[in-house]
């Protein structure tokens, strides 16, 4: 498959994305990686693409530039997938811009700048709960070295297949690093959601090199981009 992966912005992509590539082009896949969001306002240049892939924080952050993806860029992200073209979003590139709040209805959801947390970047398990989702096939429980997100907005029509359980507790976190009480729970970590003809895979796992090279969490981007490009 030809893939169109978008990196760039405040998190540490100049590790994890050469990460992703190489996991992707291992399997085969064609993969185009940049910074530069220009070509999801060309529909032209999006029809040569089996699917897009963000790993990548488009927001406008006070010390990271301005990030943002252009009303052009924005149409056209949403017209493709809506579309029919397959769209897998990682991470942080979930992260809703104030300025695009409908962002959240492709993506099913995902991190809140100012509403959202999580506990000190660490170990955890990882639980698949729905072993036969498409996205699963191949994968057992397994154990990572990552950031487990909470707080999150989830929207209605998300098909959960991932998770992770914490217990409770009180970390330094916000621009002033006040300690923070954190809930226990249970967090999805992985769904999928229909966008119009565009399927979409969610997966809140991959903050650095380290998280992306967790074997699980290769294979569940490797079954991502099939399910989302029907191949």
């Amino acid at each position: 498959m030809k893939l169109f992966l978008l990196s760039g912005g405040r998190h540490p992509y100049d590790e994890s994305t050469p990460v992703l590539a190489d996991c992707l082009r291992g399997a085969g896949h064609e993969v185009t990686v940049t910074e530069d969001p220009a070509p999801l306002a060309d529909a032209a240049a999006l029809a040569g693409y089996d699917a897009i892939v963000f790993n990548s924080r488009r927001e406008n952050l006070p010390d990271f530039g301005d990030l943002l993806l252009s009303a052009g860029e924005r149409d056209g992200l949403a017209g493709a997938i809506r579309g029919g073209k397959g769209f897998l979003c990682l991470h942080i590139s979930t992260a809703r811009p104030k300025e695009w709040p409908e962002y959240h209805e492709i993506t099913g959801g995902g991190w809140i700048t100012g509403e959202s947390f999580h506990p000190p970047y660490g170990e955890f398990h990882v639980a698949v709960t729905d072993p036969d989702h498409a996205i699963a096939a191949g994968v057992e429980d397994f154990d990572t070295v990552d950031e487990l997100y909470m707080g999150l907005a989830v929207l209605e029509g998300n098909d959960v297949f991932l998770t992770a359980d914490a217990e409770a507790g009180t970390w330094p976190w916000g621009p002033a690093r006040e300690p923070t009480h954190m809930p226990a729970g249970t967090f999805p970590l992985g769904w999928t959601r229909m966008y119009g003809e565009g399927r979409v895979c969610t997966l809140l796992l991959g903050h650095d090199a380290a998280s992306f090279s967790t074997p699980g969490f290769q294979r569940m981007i490797l079954n991502g981009v099939a399910w989302c490009a029907d191949a």
